[in-house]
């Protein structure tokens, strides 16, 4: 039974110390909501509030402001670089267009200078070829006279011994004279 005893014992210490924990806790209560610690904790809030700002103002902020003064500047000189190089560009554009138009222009002049060559160049070769044809002309129509000529001849030849043959087949003599006389008038178209 001692042990019976002993044990409810204990279970007593036990619960009259948990109501007194209890109780000590309700009597204290959060420490930074009694009113008795405000005036601590707002003296600390203000120097841990100037601690803040002094070392913010001192070292962050100038920090910040040389970032953002630096960024700024390279911003406006970026932004003046682009200007000249848009200004640039745009030169560059309109010698680019005037090497062009110059270009076109002096290909336009090569272009006329050599069609005036080729066009004398052929001027020449048909004179050349109009020159020789002449001559070659003149030269066929002399062989063609001449020709004519000698076939004339022949003609005459060939007439006159067939008039004599046919003289001389009708039994009549005729004089050479004679028959040259009368191929002669009717080659040359009379009766």
């Amino acid at each position: 039974m001692a042990t019976e005893t002993q044990v409810a014992r204990i279970a007593e210490d036990a619960h009259g110390s948990a109501e007194a924990a209890h109780a000590a806790g309700e009597a204290t209560g959060l420490p930074q909501l009694d009113f008795s610690t405000f005036p601590n904790q707002i003296f600390w809030l203000l120097i841990a509030l100037i601690a803040i700002y002094f070392i913010l103002s001192r070292v962050a902020l100038p920090r910040i402001a040389a970032v953002l003064a630096e960024r700024s500047g390279t911003i406006t000189n970026d932004l003046a670089a682009a200007e000249e190089l848009k200004l640039r560009a745009t030169e560059a554009e309109a010698a680019y267009q005037k090497a062009l138009t110059e270009a076109r222009s002096e290909a336009q002049k090569i272009a006329t200078e050599t069609r005036a060559e080729i066009q004398a160049d052929l001027d020449e070769a048909t004179a050349k070829a109009d020159a020789e044809i002449s001559a070659r002309t003149a030269e066929s129509e002399k062989r063609i006279a001449e020709i004519r000529e000698s076939a004339m001849q022949s003609v005459s030849e060939v007439a006159r011994d067939v008039t004599a043959d046919i003289v001389a087949a009708f039994g009549a003599k005729a004089d050479k004279s004679t028959v040259d006389a009368a191929v002669d008038a009717r080659l040359k178209g009379g009766a």
